[in-house]
């Protein structure tokens, strides 16, 4: 057996500090509620587990090969983060009648196909296959693993984030607070974006 444990701390740490996904989980709870994030949370943990299994299947051989790839989709990444946060920024904050954020909403689809253009997300998958998948006969059993246990580790660790946004939408309270912490995250995204672009 591969070491789980080891692994599941990788997961946790990876899963839980600040990124391009935490950060969106978080601005939508705030806008929407924590189920309003739910997507989000389901397709950013989806996407990333998708993301450990490609390389572990020989995706990020591939990758690594291909500097032009690479570089294509660090660009695409950096577009994409800052088109979020340029929406997250400019859009109003107008309610509906019922006193919900009417603003626009990412979905499932969107939080996971942001994972297989973040090369953040490459670049920690490439490490989980290289240091905790044996090579060998049981390789495919352990990417196969090492995916649904990060998928099970980091659902409950951007659940968090969620549930952060929802109480941080609480104590806002006022429309006003609220526009100001969604367009500070909107300025934490970008700069997280641009980050990615450092040697």
């Amino acid at each position: 057996m591969i070491e789980l444990l080891p692994f599941a701390l990788f997961a946790f740490v990876a899963s839980i500090t600040p990124g391009p996904t935490n950060v969106l989980v978080l601005s939508h709870s705030v806008r929407f509620g924590v189920m309003g994030a739910l997507p989000i949370v389901l397709g950013g943990c989806a996407g990333a587990a998708l993301v450990v299994l490609a390389v572990g299947l020989g995706v990020g051989d591939a990758m690594a090969s291909h500097t032009t790839l690479h570089k294509a989709m660090k660009g695409l990444g950096v577009l994409w983060l800052g088109y979020l946060a340029w929406q997250m920024y400019s859009r109003p904050e107008t309610e509906d009648v019922s006193g919900q954020s009417a603003a626009p909403r990412m979905g499932f689809w969107a939080a996971a196909g942001l994972q297989l253009i973040n090369p953040k997300a490459w670049m920690m998958a490439v490490a989980v296959i290289s240091v905790f998948a044996r090579p060998g006969a049981q390789r495919w059993h352990d990417v196969a693993l090492l995916s649904l246990v990060f998928f099970v580790i980091s659902l409950p660790c951007l659940c968090t984030w969620a549930l952060l946004g929802g109480g941080a939408a609480t104590l806002l309270g006022s429309r006003t607070r609220r526009v100001r912490v969604n367009r500070s995250l909107a300025v934490l995204l970008l700069l997280s974006a641009l980050a990615t672009l450092l040697p």
